[in-house]
């Protein structure tokens, strides 16, 4: 198993300060955080099955979807993006709502789930299609998950990052049998093999953040 669940696990025994620092809400100073007002955010960290297990369980979210983003083929099939030929990755695209989740904590559970230092590739799974990469929507997204790197890897929380940060342009819908797939199929060796363990840690470190 790759080394997930880094972030969590440091900063629960950090206690020296930064000389780069970790974002947060006072430094990015964004002005239109308000109640009841909902974001869209588009990330990829290898296969879709996970992260949607992952980002189903958390409060603030919604409308998750896992899909394919980054690519020049339109409409591509699930077929067509695991050739490899498509340009796109698997991603999952939500809503959020920034008074119950911020997205510099989403930023950090995305960072905790997945391994950003393996080009194209998540554990067993190898190719573009499964590279780390962040879709930002505006200025602001670009800006956290530029200053979230840089503050792992001044921390040597992960070193030598290769996620993308890139703007969204597209993002296209999967196949219906890929929406909700964990749980539809939790007997799936994919399933009780690799998400299921992971899903079970990443419960314990953020089970302040869980749906309860």
């Amino acid at each position: 198993m790759t080394n997930e669940f880094t972030i969590a696990q440091t900063q629960q025994s950090q206690t020296q300060q930064s000389q780069t620092q970790q974002p947060t809400e006072q430094s990015t100073q964004r002005e239109d955080m308000l109640e009841n007002t909902v974001f869209q955010a588009t990330l990829g960290g290898g296969c879709f099955w996970c992260l949607e297990a992952f980002f189903q369980q958390l409060k603030g979210i919604s409308d998750i979807q896992p899909g394919f983003s980054g690519g020049h083929t339109e409409n591509p099939t699930y077929r067509q993006v695991c050739q490899g030929d498509t340009g796109h990755a698997e991603v999952i695209q939500f809503t959020y709502q920034p008074d119950i989740i911020s997205y510099i904590d989403i930023l950090k559970l995305f960072f905790t789930v997945h391994n950003p230092t393996t080009l194209n590739q998540q554990g067993h799974d190898v190719g573009t299609q499964y590279r780390s990469v962040v879709f930002y929507h505006d200025d602001y997204q670009q800006y956290v998950a530029q200053s979230m790197i840089a503050y792992l890897e001044s921390e040597k929380i992960w070193q030598s990052i290769v996620t993308e940060v890139a703007p969204f342009a597209h993002f296209y819908p999967a196949e219906p049998e890929h929406f909700d797939y964990y749980r539809n199929n939790p007997q799936n060796r994919y399933c009780t093999a690799v998400i299921q363990p992971k899903l079970e840690k990443f419960k314990s470190l953020f089970a302040d953040k869980l749906i309860s």
